[in-house]
């Protein structure tokens, strides 16, 4: 096999390249086994396979620098820098990340997780050498999709100030940035990146403006030279920005990928290579359903189908249905996505009323804005995002929702841990963030048929909501605990005394079964749905505090600036010397992992809740 020759970082340089597509083949036949196995994102590394070659045989690794946007696409990168054996234990905890990490290998020069970021994170390392008298190579990689966000735009306005090289290669694979004109635009990018050539422009350029008039004779070659270039070279928004544009080219061709490298590395200044790929490519089943190997669970080869299928709705499923209710009942609701339809589960509302949803492109601010302007113009937005991507965010939802009160329901989906994908994914932020922001109403749900009623108490709400709710499948006890949603008003489930258990939407669950063991060991235990962070129902805690030893507050949040936090700061307010405490994910960011064991580890499963009840309890 030609991938076990494959042992450390640069040993790709030593394969000859009749061996290139054997190899392609080798890594494309290992991804998937590996990832039917483990999970993770198989369509958009098989798409990457011959490009991340080319990049490898042609940079210097670790000296050179290759910045993975969101990074999801990094896994043939981590093959080719010696990492084969770690994908026993891809995303499992404790084993190999499924997006680059520093600090498992030299190669991975940026952390990164949310999409847009790595053309900023490039141009950064660019002025870093820079500065320090280097000259080692800086390639950032992006994606067509991630070239929705706004920030990818920020940074290339800035980059085209740059005078010394750096290379954006351009993933795209949906040929959604410009079409392959063919042998006219590769045999222009020849010219145009030749010695003779750019030594020619570069040259005659400065002598012109050093002679009386000569500036504006450049100017006027120039305009001229890029009216005639728009006719045949794809690319000319970049062109008309300052940053040289070459391609498109094929992005399973290694070799030609190899040539438009060398050509980019001779520009002084910004250079975009554009390179079309094909998403999922190798496997019938990725090409054919790309959405769906974005992110995959393990899977039968075969047939592509699930290896553990779903049968029990999850939380998505049922914010699915219940918009599609709202939008039957409620033409003013519109739904907005940030890229996400599928994963939000909004691809339903789409379907049924496309007049009505909205989809921005990987761009969470806008979204917010724009939802800010739907309310505004009287209508009933409701922006489904993931908690981690909402946190990107933040200015909008206080400067443009919540400082003019409008109506906008904020539907934030993998709330809380989320497990595999790690720390940049976990949902384990939005309380703290959310909660310091005057005039929004925050609410978590206990079961489905909860979310259900919050989502329709939001929507007629005259006011800024968030409703958070977990990834994976949605809770069906407690169904016959159903009290109305009343702003500000938690629910009283089980009334006892001694003990108090204030659980907080997908913590309820647990807080039960955690009653149920203290019940056993004789212990009196209330057990109270929160349901709303804010307004906090300070007389239902108030009522606690009379006939209780010990309040304990269960929250799938960092401690600062949480669910706990705010109890706690209302009993002091309000001077109680109850007990209390406040069970909460440490202010530290949460490694990748399967969910029950992060939460174990912790200190939010149900024995690590029933042991600190049970110590405190035995000290009063």
């Amino acid at each position: 096999m030609v991938l076990e020759k494959i042992l450390k970082e640069n040993d790709i340089k030593k394969i000859p390249e009749s061996e290139w597509p054997l190899l392609a083949g080798e890594i494309r036949d290992f991804l998937i086994d590996k990832i039917s196995v483990t999970g993770g994102h198989l369509g958009s590394n098989l798409g990457a396979v011959e490009l991340t070659m080319a990049l490898h045989l042609f940079c210097n690794l670790p000296d050179d620098k290759i910045v993975w946007d969101v990074g999801h696409q990094s896994y043939t990168h981590k093959l080719l820098t010696g990492r084969r054996e770690g994908f026993d234990t891809l995303r499992k905890y404790g084993g190999m990340a499924g997006f680059p990490k520093t600090k498992e290998s030299p190669c991975d020069c940026f952390n990164t997780g949310h999409s847009s970021t790595s053309i900023s994170a490039g141009l950064g390392l660019v002025k870093a050498r820079d500065l320090r008298g280097e000259d080692h190579t800086i390639i950032s990689v992006i994606g067509d999709g991630s070239l929705t966000g706004g920030m990818a735009y920020e940074a290339l306005n800035n980059a085209s100030k740059l005078t010394s090289n750096f290379i954006i290669v351009l993933n795209d694979n949906n040929m959604s940035i410009s079409e392959n004109v063919g042998g006219v635009s590769k045999y222009l990018n020849s010219i145009r990146t030749a010695d003779g050539y750019l030594g020619l422009k570069e040259s005659v350029y400065n002598n012109l403006i050093k002679i009386p008039g000569g500036e504006g004779i450049a100017k006027r070659i120039k305009k001229a030279k890029s009216t005639v270039k728009s006719m045949v070279v794809p690319g000319m928004f970049f062109e008309d920005m300052g940053i040289t544009y070459l391609g498109p080219v094929d992005g399973h061709d290694v070799k030609a990928i190899l040539t438009v490298l060398k050509d980019a590395k001779r520009c002084k200044g910004p250079v975009l290579v554009h390179v079309n790929t094909k998403k999922g490519k190798g496997y019938l089943p990725a090409e054919r359903h790309p959405s769906r190997f974005h992110g995959t669970e393990p899977f039968d080869v075969a047939t592509g189908l699930p290896t553990h299928p779903h049968n029990k709705a999850n939380y998505t499923d049922v914010f699915s249905t219940v918009m599609m209710k709202l939008g039957e009942r409620n033409d003013k609701v519109v739904a907005i996505t940030a890229a996400m339809a599928d994963g939000t589960g909004l691809k339903r509302f789409r379907n049924a009323y496309p007049d009505r949803f909205f989809d921005v492109g990987i761009a969470e601010e806008h979204a917010v804005t724009f939802a800010a302007g739907l309310a505004a113009g009287g209508m009933r937005p409701v922006v489904a995002i993931y908690s981690s991507f909402l946190q990107r965010a933040y200015d909008q939802i206080l400067h443009d929702v919540c400082i003019q009160s409008l109506p906008v329901t904020f539907a934030i989906d993998r709330a809380g841990v989320v497990g595999s994908d790690g720390e940049t994914h976990q949902g384990i932020f939005d309380i703290s963030f959310l909660s310091s922001i005057p005039g929004i109403t925050i609410m978590a749900p206990k079961n489905k048929w909860e979310l259900s009623d919050m989502l329709k108490f939001a929507v007629s709400f005259d006011g800024p909501t968030a409703i958070r709710y977990p990834r994976g499948e949605a809770y069906d006890g407690l169904e016959g605990y159903r009290a109305p949603i009343a702003l500000g008003k938690s629910e009283m489930i089980f009334e006892e005394n001694s003990v108090a258990i204030v659980a907080l939407g997908s913590m309820v669950k647990t807080a039960e079964s955690v009653r149920m063991r203290l019940k056993m060991e004789g212990i009196n235990c209330t057990l109270v749905n929160a349901r709303f962070v804010k307004p906090l129902d300070e007389e239902m805690i108030l009522s606690l505090t009379r006939n209780h030893k010990l309040i304990v507050t269960c929250e799938e949040n960092v401690a600062s600036g949480g669910f706990g936090e705010r109890v706690r700061e209302f009993l002091d307010k309000e001077g109680s010397d109850v007990n209390l405490i406040t069970v909460s994910i440490p202010d530290e960011y949460v490694e990748h992992g399967n969910v029950d064991l992060l939460k174990k580890e912790i200190g939010i499963d149900e024995d690590s809740i029933y042991n600190k009840i049970m110590s405190a309890y035995s000290r009063l």
